[in-house]
């Protein structure tokens, strides 16, 4: 497939932010099941066996597995529930339904094959199921808080599993208006927390994981969370949050710190407008219940007119919570602000491994008439705009950070550090803070010369580097060996960081701890190196604390 240009676009902005254009204890038994394919395999888990198959001869994959009762009818926008279990072999040939999500502008959510509110499904990729005590990664995939999956092709889970000899899960949860959904008093006990059930099946599935890791060969005392884009948000999120306590031991946040969260009020309000699009009266749950998904999906663009045109600079600012359905401060699931004003208390023991791409941006200024074309006034005149107070010192100071760079590029550049570079900054300097675990920076500055190289290092870059497919991305990694030295240096990082909680590995130079006077940081490259206070300059301005 060509991925360049639009067609780039469609794989990866869906899984980045739809709204911005409109991711038990002891060892289970393992054999072939009567009536199973052959090279079946069973394990048995605490709702029920279950059938998964060897992949390339070496590789164990479960795809599919159930870890919620259908979230439909009574249980929408309820906290998910535990299935009923089953004493027959489910088949885990194929991945479970991904949430309901924009499909293409005729697609019925409602009828999409592989879609639906039916959607607490897991997969696992483990290279034995041996009671081995393999670290386990636990992937949460991006897109916002409204699209993507744990089965799109970018986080396929085999070669992260045999490189870095881990168990890797990836999770399917609810979205949008289906996950986040925050209804008053009203309604009653049972939907305090309708706008974090997105985040509580999360939660689910990593009881699942507590439960059930060992089987496939894990060690559910070693469990590490990770995400790219909304998939990082959602990490900084648990990390915050008392019911995600003790169920996970590592984080790594990839290009989404999310430091910040919209008020329950705020959600509220926003909760009212879509049930006022619906026709559906505060408190009636039986029609809330009874509702059709076309219909509700529909009403959320109704309810939220700003996500059809979002505002991607936020001028005057740097950090501002996601819009829309996404999760609030209940002050239930999530008491307070995931990362302002300091670190999450609940969470100071974890390590942390943060970074971002150095070009973020580029991958959502493509359908921008004039990229490639800006001049640089229209560059110094775009940073007043966008950082009015700021801009007559950051102007010379990306121009220097970045003397190769066109205006074009420039303008990325503002946009990149401003969203991503310095909110990764801003929580890895609260975390640091904390004294109590370390924390690791990276910085992915390696370019793709995918699309003739004009996106550089942009969003999502990171993430087939990272699950070591490069073969089946190489639309977006580009041809020859450097993708695969890359993929090679980070997926043996991030497993390194899943297995002792320092990323460091062979081929990378020795990565110390982020700390507030060297901010050591690991510049990913072709040359992979350690760089004191990087972008310092830029920093002083942009973060200020």
């Amino acid at each position: 497939m060509n991925l360049s240009g639009t067609n780039l676009r469609s794989l990866i902005l869906p899984v980045a932010f739809i709204a911005a254009l409109a991711l038990l204890s002891g060892c289970g038994s393992k054999g072939s099941l009567p009536g199973s394919e052959a090279g079946a395999v069973a394990v048995e888990t605490s709702n029920g066996p279950v059938r998964g198959r060897a992949e390339d001869g070496n590789i164990f994959v479960f795809k599919g597995l159930r870890y919620g009762k259908p979230p439909v009818g009574d249980l929408r926008f309820k906290p998910p529930v535990r299935p009923e279990p089953w004493a027959e072999p489910a088949d885990a040939y194929e991945y479970g339904n991904r949430a309901v999500q924009a499909a293409g502008p005729a697609a019925d959510p409602a009828d999409t094959p592989g879609m639906g509110e039916d959607c607490l499904f897991l997969n696992v990729w483990t290279p034995g199921l041996d009671g081995k005590n393999r670290p386990v990664m636990v992937w949460l995939h991006g897109g916002g808080f409204s699209s993507g999956s744990g089965g799109d092709t970018l986080c396929e889970g085999k070669n992260l599993a045999r490189k870095g000899d881990a168990v890797v899960v990836t999770v399917n949860h609810r979205l949008n208006v289906f996950g986040f959904l925050q209804l008053g008093d009203a309604w009653g006990p049972d939907y305090a927390s309708s706008g974090q059930a997105g985040m509580l099946d999360i939660v689910l599935s990593l009881e699942w994981v507590r439960d059930n890791i060992a089987r496939f060969g894990g060690n559910p005392g070693n469990v590490t969370i990770f995400g790219e884009s909304g998939g990082g948000r959602k990490v900084a999120m648990l990390m915050a949050m008392p019911p995600a306590a003790g169920l996970f031991h590592k984080a790594i946040v990839q290009s989404g710190s999310g430091l910040d969260a919209p008020s329950k009020d705020e959600a509220v309000a926003l909760g009212r407008a879509l049930l006022e699009q619906l026709g559906i009266a505060e408190g009636d749950t039986e029609a809330l219940a009874k509702a059709e998904t076309r219909a509700v999906f529909d009403a959320q663009q109704a309810a939220s007119p700003a996500l059809s045109s979002p505002d991607l600079s936020s001028p005057g600012q740097l950090t501002v919570p996601a819009r829309g359905f996404v999760p609030c401060i209940d002050g239930i699931a999530l008491p307070r602000k995931p990362f302002i004003p300091d670190a999450p208390a609940i969470s100071a023991g974890i390590p942390l491994l943060i970074g971002s791409n150095k070009d973020e941006m580029s991958i959502f200024r493509t359908g921008d008439p004039k990229f490639g074309k800006y001049t640089d006034g229209e560059f110094a005149a775009h940073v007043r705009n966008v950082l009015p107070n700021r801009a007559e010192s950051l102007i010379p100071a990306l121009r220097s950070a970045f003397p190769d760079y066109s205006p074009s590029d420039l303008v990325v550049a503002v946009e990149s550090m401003k969203g991503y570079w310095a909110a990764t900054v801003m929580q890895a300097e609260r975390k640091a803070a904390q004294g109590a675990a370390p924390v690791y920076v990276y910085f992915l500055a390696w370019e793709t010369r995918a699309d003739n190289g004009r996106l550089r290092a942009h969003h999502a870059l990171d993430v087939p580097l990272v699950f070591n497919n490069v073969e089946t991305m190489r639309d977006m990694v580009g041809p020859g060996p450097e993708p695969q030295r890359m993929a090679d240096l980070m997926s043996s990082a991030w497993a390194a960081f899943a297995r002792t909680g320092n990323p460091g590995t062979e081929g990378l130079p020795d990565w110390p701890a982020y700390d507030l006077e060297n901010r050591s940081t690991m510049i990913f490259d072709t040359e992979s190196h350690i760089q004191t206070k990087p972008y310092e300059e830029i920093r002083r301005i942009l973060v200020q604390n």
